[in-house]
């Protein structure tokens, strides 16, 4: 059977993961936090038919080898920054710089980690986010709290009907990461330390300048729509051509099965 059918049919294999990949990026291209995704590819192994040989008698510098096609090799995430949006709520805060909030809580042992900084108030009066993980590093507002406050570095303060000066709530604790692509994403805009991303690093205020809080503000997607949209269209070409490679080889070998006739 002709090798093209089978190279030409993982290249369409590689175009389809690429193109759900730009569908879920284009589909979260409103989604507070999130960052987009790149499919990386490698070509297969190659089939030496003849290879090169040198020696006294003979000298042939190239030989002949035929490639097997394309894998996909990996899911780049890009963690640059997204635009900051003005959204005049105090609490809406968003990171400046490569970090997370550390969060705990719903159920899970292990600490996660997210961008998302539409943070709420729950019935305890703990700030959290919309799935209900708690923040760490802020403590629990008290029930009449109003005003709230968070600070570049984190630091979140309220005022109280019963009291002229502002109360102390803690500060949000940020966590940095040696290889933050290599972070598990688990969904709900939350992700997973892994072996790859490394263990998680505080972030210091007092010496780490490149990292602050942006009160009233959400990071939106960083994800480029006509970068995507252009993108979309390269791997749908190339789609087509990969079956228009198979349809050609179907051709050859209906050709040669009638060469009897």
């Amino acid at each position: 059977m002709m090798r093209s059918l089978y190279t030409a049919s993982t290249g369409m294999y590689a175009q389809q993961l690429n193109v759900d990949t730009l569908a879920h990026n284009i589909s979260n291209v409103n989604t507070t936090g999130f960052k987009k995704q790149r499919v990386e590819f490698q070509d297969l192994l190659y089939q030496q038919i003849r290879r090169p040989v040198v020696t006294d008698n003979t000298n042939e510098p190239v030989g002949i080898s035929i490639g097997l096609g394309v894998k996909p090799s990996a899911t780049q995430t890009s963690f640059t920054q997204g635009n900051l949006q003005a959204t005049s709520n105090s609490l809406d805060v968003a990171i400046s710089g490569l970090a997370f909030f550390k969060l705990e809580g719903g159920g899970n042992d292990t600490e996660l980690y997210t961008r998302d900084g539409a943070l709420k108030i729950d019935n305890e009066g703990n700030l959290c986010t919309a799935d209900g993980y708690k923040l760490v590093g802020a403590d629990a507002l008290d029930a009449d709290a109003y005003d709230v406050q968070i600070a570049k570095d984190g630091t979140v303060t309220y005022m109280t009907p019963d009291s002229d000066t502002a109360q102390e709530a803690g500060q949000l604790e940020l966590a940095k990461f040696a290889n933050p692509a290599g972070l598990e994403a688990l969904g709900g805009n939350l992700y997973a330390a892994t072996a790859s991303s490394g263990e998680p690093e505080d972030w210091d205020p007092d010496n780490d300048g490149t990292i602050s809080i942006q009160a009233g503000y959400l990071e939106m997607s960083n994800v480029q729509i006509v970068e995507e949209m252009v993108g979309l269209i390269t791997a749908q070409r190339a789609y087509e051509m990969n079956s228009k490679v198979i349809q050609s080889s179907d051709e050859m070998l209906q050709t040669a099965t009638s060469l009897r006739r």
